[in-house]
């Protein structure tokens, strides 16, 4: 490989995946539907071979119409639930009694062959220089899909030239999600209604999001650690995770909303935030076990040094400052419940007695 030259750390990556059963052709580009944000001609093929039942049933109920109709039905879906929870619930239809499944997740057991069978039919495809934006010709490097639906995006550096601060700079300042002046958002850098993650990548290190904020937005390490330390090993033909046998087929169980809910209510809610499980839930598990060992491994150092960062980033302070700083405070609420319903039933003195005792037990 050319190492100085960045087409050729892009045309690698694709090989790669290619060759590890993923989906890719130079001309994909041209397949993608810029509006919807989304690679029609997978969509289709998905549902196609995974639910002939429905798929027959949308073409007698709108004929040739069926695939605008289930295209434009999906993109609605994703504005209104978003891409996680359209992943993990599917796309409901008029006319058909159950929801359009999106993906097949990787059973826990071998047991079914239909589930099986969905699963091996699952649609990775990686696209390459994919111009996606309403307003200009910007193209990113890399973007993946998961049976049409893009779930990353990826922007390349060569650390000969450039550094994979320069890929993080890139997507603050050319990849705004709502370009200013402009009326509409770009449907695949939106939150959290477009790509679910995105990656800052060079050969050395790899950060990530999974929201995009213009020049304020914040990236963590994806790095995979390096004998104890930061950073990443010497190269290993062992499974990646973009590959069928690592995570590739499976991406959308190692998301989680912050809340630990899968349904995004996008209206009314401004702090809602779509965790990447594979540093964070690291990150909880090591800082809860902090707490109680003082015990962290070093490859996650690099992670805990700026504490507001992560907190500003995944917004966990949420969830994780009140297991840390004030544990009681779950507890009062359990108790505060308890004792409402104890209120109902018992006499009024009783109920008088327990309020005092407790604020007590909760100490």
């Amino acid at each position: 490989m050319t190492l100085h030259k960045e087409i050729h750390f892009e045309t690698e990556i694709c090989e790669h995946l290619a060759s590890n059963g993923w989906l890719y052709s130079q001309g994909d580009a041209q397949g993608y539907d810029r509006a919807r944000a989304l690679f029609p001609a997978d969509v289709l093929a998905w549902v196609q071979a995974t639910q002939p039942k429905a798929w027959d049933a949308l073409e007698k109920n709108h004929g040739a119409q069926a695939a605008d109709v289930l295209l434009g039905r999906l993109r609605d879906s994703l504005n209104q639930r978003g891409t996680l929870d359209m992943l993990r619930h599917g796309v409901e239809m008029l006319g058909l009694r159950q929801p359009l499944a999106l993906a097949q997740f990787k059973p826990a057991l071998a047991m079914n062959p239909d589930i099986l069978d969905r699963y091996t039919a699952n649609r990775l495809r990686v696209v390459r220089q994919l111009r996606y934006s309403l307003h200009n010709e910007n193209a990113i490097d890399l973007v993946f899909f998961l049976n049409g639906i893009p779930v990353a995006t990826v922007e390349l550096k060569s650390d000969f030239t450039q550094s994979v601060d320069d890929a993080m700079d890139q997507y603050r300042f050319d990849r705004e999600p709502r370009p200013k002046g402009q009326g509409s958002a770009e449907p695949l850098l939106s939150f959290p209604n477009g790509a679910l993650v995105h990656f800052a990548v060079s050969q050395m290190e790899a950060r990530m999001t999974t929201k995009l904020e213009g020049p304020s937005t914040t990236f963590l390490p994806f790095n995979r650690g390096d004998h104890g330390g930061a950073g990443n090993p010497p190269y290993s033909p062992s499974p990646q995770p973009l590959s069928r046998q690592g995570r590739g087929a499976q991406l959308p169980p190692f998301f989680s909303n912050a809340d630990g809910k899968s349904k995004i209510a996008i209206r009314g809610v401004k702090n809602e935030i779509i965790i990447f499980k594979k540093v964070n839930i690291n990150l909880s598990a090591n800082l809860c076990g902090a707490v109680k060992t003082s015990a962290i491994t070093r490859s996650r150092v690099q992670h805990l040094q700026n504490w507001d960062l992560f907190s500003k980033c995944c917004t966990l302070d949420r969830v994780m400052a009140d297991v840390l700083t004030a544990p009681h405070k779950f507890a009062d609420k359990f108790m505060f419940t308890f004792l409402k319903i104890i209120m109902a039933f018992l006499t009024p003195r009783i109920a008088i007695l327990l309020l005092f005792i407790g604020p007590i037990w909760t100490v």
